[in-house]
């Protein structure tokens, strides 16, 4: 285990994310320019890809790393049953849940797959016994963002918000060697989920915090994290009719962090391609679903 994963275990973590939320949202020009260039030439960020591609312009190093791309330079996969990728970034694990990322267990049809031998259950993650069962021996998907990623989530596959979970939780870091070493580690850190209602079924979309992340946003509520508590809280969405596109955004992070999607059994299967450490984007297949689809799909 790494010193800086040993290290966070004692760190304040949400000390550390109000920090560096106040530097991440400072409009001071000299803080401003040296987050920008330092996080630009140690992570390589590709800045002709974005809609604004000058990064002296942005009014804050927030503003910056939750920037637009230019249009046309992420589109969805042409094929209507193509289950999208959510995000930019890396496959952490994907697989059946149960399967320990490969084969289903009938007897673990509740587990997700973390890393060298390390799991954690739906229930835990989702934090609704009920809600969980749906899931149980479907498919997951884990990405992660680096620091130098589009950090706008987008829509896998059109549905209607049903209810989100913001559940409080500690913060650890994402990075690969800690999901290699800090058990349940997505079961742990605070978390928003997104239940969603689609064609083939319930979809859960979860946007996992992490250590000096400053928040989480939604299309539809604004600031969802930081809303720092001690408590579950759930929201109901059921009769507010919002309905969420294929590919269309939904979230953001304002800083490195990870996507879950998880999907019932038999609702789609995942690309042959993907598996651990495979870097993806945005819009890409992640999996196809073989039921007939509607045309806006």
């Amino acid at each position: 285990m790494s010193l800086v994963t040993r290290l966070s275990y004692v760190l304040p973590h949400r000390l550390l994310s109000s920090l560096a939320r106040a530097l991440a949202y400072s409009q001071r020009p000299w803080l401003r320019r040296r987050l920008i260039d330092t996080v630009t030439r140690r992570f390589g960020v590709d800045l002709s890809e974005a809609a604004n591609p000058d990064p002296q312009s942005y009014a804050s190093f927030n503003a910056f790393f939750t920037r637009a791309l230019r249009e046309g330079v992420r589109v969805p996969d042409p094929d209507p049953h193509s289950l999208l990728m959510p995000a930019d970034g890396r496959i952490s694990q994907c697989g059946t849940i149960g399967g320990s990322g490969q084969a289903p267990d009938s007897a673990l049809l509740d587990r997700i797959f973390q890393a060298k031998g390390r799991s954690f259950t739906v229930d835990e993650l989702l934090t609704d016994t009920r809600a969980a069962r749906a899931f149980h021996g479907g498919r997951f998907a884990t990405v992660y963002l680096s620091p130098r990623d589009y950090h706008r989530v987008h829509m896998p596959w059109t549905g209607r918000l049903r209810q989100t979970v913001h559940v409080p939780g500690r913060l650890f870091s994402v990075s690969p060697a800690a999901v290699a070493h800090v058990p349940r580690l997505f079961a742990r850190n605070e978390r928003l989920v997104c239940h969603f209602d689609t064609d083939f079924g319930p979809m859960a979309v979860v946007m996992v915090g992490a250590l000096l992340v400053s928040g989480v946003e939604t299309v539809w509520g604004g600031v969802e994290i930081p809303r720092y508590g001690d408590r579950v809280l759930t929201k109901d969405y059921q009769d507010r009719g919002i309905v969420l596109e294929r590919f269309a955004e939904m979230a953001r992070f304002n800083y490195g962090s990870t996507v879950i999607v998880l999907l019932p059994p038999g609702a789609a299967e995942l690309a042959p391609e993907l598996h651990a450490e495979v870097p993806v984007q945005l819009g890409q297949r992640l999996a196809r679903v073989p039921l007939p689809v509607a045309a806006d799909n």
